[in-house]
This record gives C-alpha cells, sequence and structure tokens, in this order.
C-alpha cells in the first residue's frame, strides 16, 4: 500500500500525535520509531512515498545518516527533517544532503501540516509535469536536458541524473538563458518564502548544477552579486 508520508520519529507522544493529526487532515501515513525498520522498509518500497519526515536524533542511527542512506537508493525522496537542535551548522548539513525543509521543535502543529501539504502538492504537480507527452530533451548549449527522465545528456555521452529539487532550479534557469535570474524569485517559486536557510538550500543546488556543467565547454551559472544567477551559453 501507498503512504503519502513516512515519519521516523522516535519520541512516542509526538509520533502519535503527528501521525494521528496527518491521518484527520486525510493524508496515509507509516510512522517508525528506528531507523533501521524505516530504512529496511524503504528500500524495499521507496518508489511509494511522497515524502519523509526524518528526526535527526533516533536511538540506532543519526538522522543525517539516515537520510544519506535514502538517497543512495533514491535520489529523487522528498524528504526534510524535525530535531531539537536549530544551530546553523545542522541546518546547513541537512540541506546539503538534500533536505527540501528543516524544522525546529517544538513546532506548532498546523505549522508542520500546512508544510507538509504544499510540499506534497508541489512535487506532484512538478512530477506529473515531467513526465508530460513529447516533454523530450531540452538543448542547454553542448548539454540535453531530459526533463521527462530527470537527466542531462553530457557531451561525452554520460547520462548525470537529477534530484526533482534539483531539476526545479535548472527550470527557472533554463527558461531564461543568458538573463539574470532572481534568487528571490527562485525561492517564491520553489520554496514560497526567501528566508536565510532556504537561501543556503538554493546555494547547495546551485554549486551541484556548476559541478554538472563543468564537463561542459559552453554552458556555465554566473553570480550577479546581490541579484541572482545567470544560465550563460557561449
Amino acid at each position: 500500500m501507498p503512504y503519502d508520508i513516512v515519519i521516523i520519529e522516535d519520541e512516542l507522544d509526538l509520533g502519535n500525535v503527528i501521525s494521528e493529526y496527518l491521518k484527520l487532515r486525510g493524508f496515509s501515513v507509516l510512522w517508525f520509531k528506528t531507523a533501521t525498520e524505516a530504512l529496511e522498509y524503504y528500500r524495499e518500497n521507496q518508489q511509494e512515498n511522497k515524502l519523509v519526515i526524518v528526526d535527526v536524533q533516533l536511538p540506532d542511527m543519526n538522522g543525517f545518516d539516515l537520510a544519506s542512506a535514502m538517497v543512495k537508493v533514491n535520489p529523487n525522496q522528498p524528504f526534510f527533517f524535525l530535531t531539537a537542535h536549530n544551530e546553523k551548522q545542522d541546518r546547513l548539513r541537512g540541506l546539503k544532503i538534500g533536505a527540501i525543509d528543516y524544522i525546529a521543535k517544538p513546532f506548532e502543529i498546523e505549522e508542520l501540516v500546512l508544510r507538509i501539504g504544499n510540499i506534497i502538492h508541489k512535487f506532484s504537480n512538478h512530477a506529473k509535469a515531467l513526465v508530460s507527452p513529447g516533454a523530450g530533451f531540452v538543448p542547454i548549449g553542448d548539454l540535453k536536458y531530459q526533463k521527462d527522465q530527470l537527466f542531462v545528456l553530457m557531451p561525452d555521452g554520460r547520462e548525470i541524473s537529477l534530484t526533482v529539487r534539483e531539476a526545479e532550479v535548472l527550470d527557472q534557469l533554463a527558461g531564461n538563458i543568458n538573463q539574470v535570474v532572481k534568487k528571490k524569485d527562485i525561492l517564491l517559486a520553489l520554496w514560497g518564502n526567501d528566508d536565510y536557510f532556504n537561501g543556503k538550500s538554493l546555494e547547495v543546488f546551485i554549486s551541484r548544477l556548476r559541478r554538472l556543467f563543468k564537463a561542459s565547454a559552453q554552458v556555465s551559472i554566473e553570480n550577479v552579486y546581490g541579484l541572482g544567477y545567470i544560465l550563460k551559453i557561449k
């Protein structure tokens, strides 16, 4: 059975509250209390999960390590962290792994549910757009971007996979070749707000795309200080 949300949270009271509240809002939920059980399930059912919520402090494995293991199984898995810590270092570590959000405890359950609904809606709509008939290759200089299968065909013939979020960022830039795309506009379009930590998350995804483009003789991403980015094609 597919689930909308998989939760990995060892605090019984909190896990129960989150699980039951989400069920009342119409979400199908699967709750694990240990990372070991969650990872075993995930490896067998990774295509079924719309969203995974990971507690950072778990009894048998660090939540960051668990998320890293999940990403190796499925690089396109949307996930975010719950944590009792609100330190910059921890937030940036989570974002570098690929988290799309990061919520510090204690939090308002209504805020959590709202974020979850927005994330699932956004990623579901994006996935539908990517598999639309005739999407095919989008030429970007000497690269070819395959939108429906989330990969970039390199000049040497290699296929480099993208995560959903990397593809979304690339979509924002590729729609405005050789033009400035404001950082604020990307953040509002993809994250819904332009706060500090979402800005740092965007920088991580830009860095990943830059590393990908190093194999290209024609394509690069340039910073426009204080404003945004330009996807340049020579």
